[in-house]
């Protein structure tokens, strides 16, 4: 593997939420997954809510986002995600609570926009329990410490 690393920037409207060297990033693209390694083309790329997956130094560290873009460009990759939580800062329990709390009050009722809304919040909360529950789970490829 070369020398070569990527840069990791994870900007949320609050804060840097993470910023650090990588081997390898997986990003939530809109249309499906997208890896990144050093040397990519310069790209810019509208986030879904998903995880995103850093490799350094073999160790991956995974976080739930909620929707932004990303830049790649000059081995740096710029996250600018509207929520960003690191999986072993989830609340599984305030996750799952949320997804309930969203399944139940999504009805015919709703107009567009508040069904927009709860569907989002839904999706939201599927993302944090799902990053969640893959961080006490170490990946095939990883081994057990």
């Amino acid at each position: 593997m070369s020398d070569k690393r990527l840069t990791l920037e994870l900007v949320t409207p609050e804060k840097v939420a993470w910023s650090a060297p990588a081997d390898f990033v997986v990003l939530p693209a809109l249309g499906g997954e997208m890896g990144v390694l050093p040397g990519h083309q310069s790209f810019l790329v509208q986030l879904a809510a998903g995880e995103v997956r850093v490799t350094a130094g073999g160790e991956v560290k995974n976080f739930a986002v909620s929707g932004g873009f990303a830049e790649i460009k000059n081995d740096t990759v710029s996250l600018f995600a509207e929520t960003a939580e690191d999986a072993g800062q989830i609340d599984a329990e305030r996750a799952h609570q949320a997804l309930e709390k969203a399944k139940a009050v999504v009805h015919a009722g709703l107009d567009p926009m508040q069904l927009a809304a709860m569907e989002a919040a839904i999706r939201r909360a599927q993302v944090r329990l799902r990053v969640s529950r893959r961080a006490k789970v170490p990946p095939p490829h990883m081994p057990e410490r």
